[in-house]
């Protein structure tokens, strides 16, 4: 029997030897390529984690400012529908001259206690009055300028009657005071 060739073993060990090289670096390579799409997708999960984190904590604060806003603004229309009555009442008291009130005394003190009470819930409420004076200056933020007249001694601007008082919600107008307004006098 022959003896194999020493550069032929040589040779077969090389080609073995580079075979099993490129399978290991092909095995390398697709370990890189894996653990590179693993780290792609690591970073697709925490980016949507992080929104979806984020848009919890929007949700919440939205949910909370909404919470609030239900609380001070929630019962508003109630409050708009209640106004009237304050008017009727404040208007039913000062209309009642000295005879009538010796004449319904208890009934009047009635009135007058159901106005107070009425006022206490308006407080309770955040809701206060907005009582301008005549000779105030019109703010366009509180009051509805009903008429113009031109008074003397009066400043354009000024306020020369109030119809009606404001109210206001918190920090929202629920109704401007309605007040007549001074033009300037006519010379």
């Amino acid at each position: 029997m022959a003896e194999p060739n020493e550069n032929e073993f040589l040779d077969n060990l090389e080609e073995a030897m580079a075979e099993e090289f490129a399978a290991e670096e092909a095995e390398i390579d697709d370990e890189e390529l894996e653990l590179e799409q693993l780290r792609a997708e690591r970073d697709q999960y925490k980016d949507r984690f992080t929104r979806a984190l984020a848009d919890a904590e929007n949700a919440r604060k939205r949910s909370d400012k909404d919470r609030r806003e239900a609380e001070n603004y929630g019962g508003s229309k109630l409050a708009r529908d209640m106004l009237p009555v304050y008017d009727n009442m404040k208007r039913a008291l000062e209309a009642a001259t000295e005879e009538q009130r010796a004449v319904s005394g208890p009934l009047l003190e009635g009135v007058d206690l159901t106005m107070r009470e009425l006022l206490n819930v308006f407080k309770k409420h955040g809701i206060e009055v907005i009582a301008p004076v005549v000779g105030d200056r019109f703010d366009p933020q509180h009051h509805q300028a009903m008429f113009e007249a031109p008074v003397p001694g009066t400043k354009a601007g000024d306020i020369i009657q109030v119809a009606a008082e404001g109210f206001m919600l918190h920090d929202r107008l629920l109704r401007p005071a309605q007040v007549g307004v001074s033009s300037q006098p006519a010379s």
